[in-house]
């Protein structure tokens, strides 16, 4: 048969927030040195594949457009041969109706030869155009793959300092949270999800709520010192306390707080 656990006094539990508190804060410290980091990587990377997307589609362009200038480059010269073969025809006609045929089919290929040339300028000035689009991209993937580099070792930094301390932090909050009474961990849950800085547990400073800066009577006070009971804050309903101590240049190595 399990053995039922004791209870706990107030002050047990207060000593448990407090330190559940402090081991969460330094996790989300851990974060906050990351910080941006993964996210701009991430931003980083889907750029640069964007870029690469954008710069094989323009290189395809000036391909199909160098493919389009030759196809009506040879289409000219077939035409070209065309007028030269009906030129020598007209020489020997017999009457008027093949002398217009022949002349038509002259002017239809000079037309040819016309809108040929036009889509060969037309296709080299996009050519051009492409090409210096294709140069402005290539310089783009370039600064942001170094801009990259440098942020992935920045993040590689990081983790490497700040692993090992992780991961026992983690370690130690399981296994604080064993010994504590479920309800009172879901509300402090509930209360750290609820603020950005994940701030459950606070301490009164100056009088006031170290969480929103309401003030806290004389009474509550008193109270927060004898912990005899859970005190919350009246304004923000965080968790009041006198003993939170958290000294993060004890926690956070070095090399990883230059990169903050």
């Amino acid at each position: 048969m399990a053995r039922r656990k004791k209870e706990q006094t107030a002050e047990k539990k207060l000593q448990q927030l407090t330190k559940l508190q402090s081991l969460h804060t330094k996790t989300d410290y851990i974060q906050v040195l990351k910080g941006e980091l993964p996210m701009e990587v991430v931003d980083l990377e889907d750029e640069i594949e964007g870029l690469n997307t954008r710069l094989r589609k323009t290189e395809n362009d000036v391909v199909e457009a160098k493919e389009t200038i030759s196809g009506k480059t040879v289409a000219n010269e077939e035409s070209k041969a065309l007028i030269t073969k009906y030129d020598k025809q007209l020489n020997s006609v017999k009457n008027n109706r093949e002398f217009d045929a022949l002349s038509k089919e002259i002017e239809l290929q000079n037309l040819n030869i016309m809108i040929n040339e036009k889509k060969i300028r037309e296709t080299t000035t996009l050519i051009e155009v492409s090409e210096r689009k294709i140069e402005e991209l290539k310089q783009a993937i370039q600064e942001k793959s170094e801009n990259l580099k440098i942020k992935q070792k920045e993040l590689s930094v990081i983790v490497k300092d700040t692993e090992k301390e992780e991961k026992e932090l983690l370690e130690s909050i399981a296994k604080l949270e064993e010994d504590m009474d479920p309800k009172l961990l879901k509300g402090y849950y509930r209360i750290r999800s609820t603020y950005k800085n994940g701030l459950a547990v606070v301490n009164v400073e100056r009088d006031a709520c170290g969480g929103c800066f309401g003030k806290i009577p004389p009474q509550t006070q008193s109270d927060i010192k004898l912990k005899q009971k859970i005190t919350t804050c009246d304004h923000c309903g965080r968790i009041l306390s006198d003993v939170l101590e958290i000294d993060m240049d004890d926690f956070i190595p070095a090399s990883a707080m230059k990169n903050e």
